[in-house]
């Protein structure tokens, strides 16, 4: 019996509803249509966005089952922050903010998540919206940036207790090596459902370990 993209989606991201998974169909079909003018992701992935983005983006709903307030930073085509957007349409109470500082990106998820009601997108750089995002309990990134990198963005709300889940590559290990120098945090390493080579990294219990001034 042939394995459907349905099948492959409730393997990944465990039990999900018809509805959801057509709106994740549209979604697919609406970026798509987008890639062609603002190129969302590099056109030789278009063949495998099904499992090698929007796929690698459902895996985090496992994680995280019982979370409501989730910040995306760096969403750009909109991975993992617009597929979390749709999968947590299921969850009464959720809600994401996206974060996007190039203006044609975001407007490609303000129009395709935008006004789903769980969705606020701004369109604008991470350090400037600190204060507007209320306390979310998951942050996530995929493809951003370097961890130690990644760390310093979303230090204003791990460091208030929000948990990270982070998609990364091969190369992990040595950027877990490197975060070492300013950071202390406990650490589940998630091996992806999707890339063979890659973990999600689940980050809690953030700390700094720079020097305090005057030291």
């Amino acid at each position: 019996m042939k394995t459907t993209d349905f099948d492959c989606l409730r393997e990944v991201a465990g039990p999900v509803s018809r509805e959801t998974y057509e709106r994740l169909k549209e979604f697919q079909q609406s970026f798509t249509k987008w890639n062609a003018r603002i190129n969302l992701v590099a056109a030789s992935t278009l063949n495998e966005l099904w499992s090698r983005h929007i796929l690698d983006s459902a895996q985090l709903v496992r994680l995280a089952p019982n979370e409501l307030r989730w910040l995306d930073l760096g969403s750009g085509g909109g991975f993992p922050g617009a597929v979390m957007a749709i999968l947590l349409r299921e969850r009464p109470g959720a809600k994401i903010d996206l974060i996007e500082s190039n203006r044609k990106k975001a407007a490609f998820l303000q129009s395709t998540v935008g006004g789903n009601g769980i969705a606020i997108v701004h369109a604008h750089r991470i350090e400037d919206v600190v204060g507007l995002v209320s306390a979310p309990q998951v942050v996530t990134a995929r493809a951003l940036a370097p961890l130690p990198k990644l760390l310093d963005l979303a230090s204003p709300w791990l460091l208030a207790g929000a948990r990270g889940l982070f998609h990364k590559g091969r190369d992990y290990r040595i950027e877990l090596e490197e975060s070492a120098d300013h950071w202390r945090f406990d650490l589940i390493e998630h091996k992806s459902r999707i890339n063979p080579e890659g973990v999600i990294l689940d980050i809690r219990n953030l700390k700094s370990s720079r020097p305090a001034a005057g030291e």
